[in-house]
């Protein structure tokens, strides 16, 4: 057996505790359900997802679900919609003139799409159309629902200067640029 002396130091800035916490990557694999059962969204089949934890990446109560966790360590937890994607806000239904919308655009119950602002696009779903208005609901899609999640944390690591900067992961399961 060879042990190295390490120059007192040397590992500073290097992450020994290997546990998720404010400005690092993690990755993980999850299943998300709804109370019944239902699974809206999950990893299996896929890479793992990988985000920059307190960058408002991921919905706020997943995040303070798995801080603290483990590579290996597995969480289940239930998020109400004031810890995922908020209430449903009747006051983000709008009733919009038929004539706003190009005549070229199929118009369809169930249809996402997104109004340009000038803060940038803000999507919505069209929830009624008729003759001569067209009823869109710019609440996000999971507004108002009870969401369980299934936790499996696979990686923990330093986020980069770079990544930090940029406000997202960069390299493998990340953005790349």
């Amino acid at each position: 057996m060879h042990t190295r002396r390490v120059r007192k130091g040397a590992l500073r800035g290097l992450n020994m505790t290997s546990v998720i916490e404010q400005h690092m990557v993690a990755g993980v694999h999850y299943t998300g359900t709804f109370p019944d059962g239902e699974v809206f969204d999950s990893s299996e089949g896929r890479d793992a997802l990988y985000f920059l934890v307190g960058h408002r990446q991921m919905i706020p109560g997943f995040e303070e679900e798995i801080m603290g966790a483990a590579v290996g360590e597995k969480r289940e937890f239930t998020l109400t919609p004031d810890r995922a994607y908020g209430e449903h806000d009747e006051g983000a239904i709008q009733v919009v003139p038929r004539d706003q919308f190009p005549p070229e655009m199929p118009l369809e119950v169930g249809v996402s799409m997104a109004a340009q602002t000038d803060k940038g696009p803000l999507p919505f779903t069209i929830t009624a159309v008729d003759e001569e208005n067209v009823t869109v609901d710019f609440n996000h899609q999971m507004a108002g629902k009870t969401l369980r999640f299934s936790v499996e944390v696979v990686e923990v690591r330093d986020a980069t200067p770079e990544e930090l900067a940029h406000g997202h992961v960069h390299g493998p399961g990340g953005h790349h640029h």
